[in-house]
């Protein structure tokens, strides 16, 4: 594949996912401000959690041998499919009056269902159109654009559900789905990965217990995925209940939950400018490590700061912060398994942050209506620091993040 073409096609793919993901981020904030709004509980925020978790989780090991065994792109195409179709029902729904809370439970539960096919898919489809010293840079710059996606989403989705009915909200990301979908399928020719293109012998099974093998040959992989597990239990208050925080120390205004997106947003889209032009540390665990250490610092100081605006400028901080983190996370499993388990791998840490972090919400959701937030943000923004020092000394990791240190065997080269 020449460089013109590689360029071409991660253009389209990225434009494509760029798309969705704008739809998908107006009716994610749409539902998330509706309950908090509405309701005001942190049980009903961790209902809603939980059904666009819990999905993600049974599907996960299924949706990475799927990954792996059949042409990802049309498993992208058709999981966008599913999730625009699923939010036309609930725009209709809501315009003839059906507008109850637990429709939007459900909804987001049969959204979450596409998400979970889709996520292994896309991780492991990028590394087949990207040279593999082009991933980091690549990988970076999603993050920017993703960034700049979040930080237009909440606004424009703040403004309709102020200004129009939450319907508006539902139409707009159906048809930014429709056009994501006909970009792949009419204009991104990729050839399926090898695995793809043989006739399958084993049955799903099989391959699912290939997969677990494979992770458990590779002891690094294992590490990142405990590591990852505990991060993932402690950050759950972050993300979650900040606007439910926001709300009761700062005051219930749209306009309120709009600006820590937005703050984050920004944030997020300096973090990922910062990683496609610097790159992070020659290893790639002493990024994620630093940036770990930003996230808890952060997420501690969002516990104290008695501020409004002082806690948009930690919000927009922790945002700098992930891109940072996510960058050499994603790219370090790229380079380092196996083109033809990258599907299975990936679904494995859909998995853990599917479980984990509905699991972490279980607790934290409830224990938001009897103690303060903000102690709890505290107390994980303390715990996500400790993480970040025992990972920056973890020799299995260290060993792995050295630059194209993997054992990786691709059959699917790039010409």
């Amino acid at each position: 594949m020449n460089k013109q073409q590689w360029k071409k096609n991660t253009v389209l793919f990225l434009g494509s996912q760029t798309m969705s993901l704008f739809g998908s981020s107006l009716v994610q904030y749409a539902i998330m401000w509706y309950i908090t709004l509405e309701t005001k509980s942190g049980v009903m925020m961790t209902i809603s959690i939980i059904c666009g978790f819990l999905p993600v989780f049974f599907l996960s090991p299924f949706a990475g041998v799927w990954a792996d065994r059949y042409n990802r792109k049309m498993i992208i195409v058709l999981s966008d499919s599913m999730i625009a179709f699923t939010t036309l029902i609930l725009a209709i729904l809501f315009l003839i009056g059906y507008d109850m809370i637990w429709l939007l439970f459900v909804a987001s539960g049969i959204r979450a269902i596409g998400t979970a096919v889709q996520m292994p898919a896309v991780g492991a489809f990028l590394p087949q159109i990207v040279p593999e010293e082009k991933l980091t840079r690549v990988n970076g710059i999603n993050a920017s654009v993703q960034a700049m996606v979040m930080l237009v989403s909440p606004m424009l989705s703040g403004a309709l559900l102020t200004f129009a009915s939450i319907e508006i909200i539902f139409f707009v990301d159906v048809v930014t789905a429709a056009i994501a979908a006909m970009i792949l399928l009419f204009f991104l020719h990729v050839p399926a990965h090898n695995k793809a293109k043989e006739k399958q012998t084993t049955g799903y099974f099989a391959d699912m217990k290939e997969g677990i093998g494979y992770i458990r040959q590779h002891r690094f992989i294992m590490r990142y995925f405990l590591f990852c597990a505990g991060f993932f239990l402690f950050i759950a208050p972050v993300s979650f209940l900040t606007p439910l925080q926001v709300v009761r120390s700062f005051g219930d205004e749209v306009w309120r939950l709009t600006a820590i997106e937005i703050a984050f947003s920004i944030g997020m889209m300096g973090g990922g400018a910062i990683m496609a032009a610097w790159g992070g540390f020659r290893n790639r665990i002493h990024s994620m490590a630093f940036a770990c250490m930003g996230v808890g610092i952060g997420t501690l100081a969002l516990g104290i700061v008695p501020n409004f605006w002082v806690y948009l400028a930690v919000m927009a901080a922790i945002g700098i912060t992930i891109p940072i983190f996510n960058t050499p996370a994603t790219v370090l499993l790229q380079e380092t398994v196996d083109m033809d388990f990258l599907g299975r791998v990936f679904s494995v840490l859909s998995m853990i942050s599917s479980s984990v972090m509905p699991l972490g919400m279980l607790f934290f959701g409830p224990l938001s209506d009897v103690v303060r937030i903000e102690w709890m943000l505290v107390a994980t923004g303390l715990m996500i620091a400790v993480q970040a020092v025992f990972l920056r000394f973890d020799r299995a990791l260290l060993t792995a993040g050295e630059p194209l240190a993997g054992t990786k065997m691709k059959e699917d080269v790039i010409e």
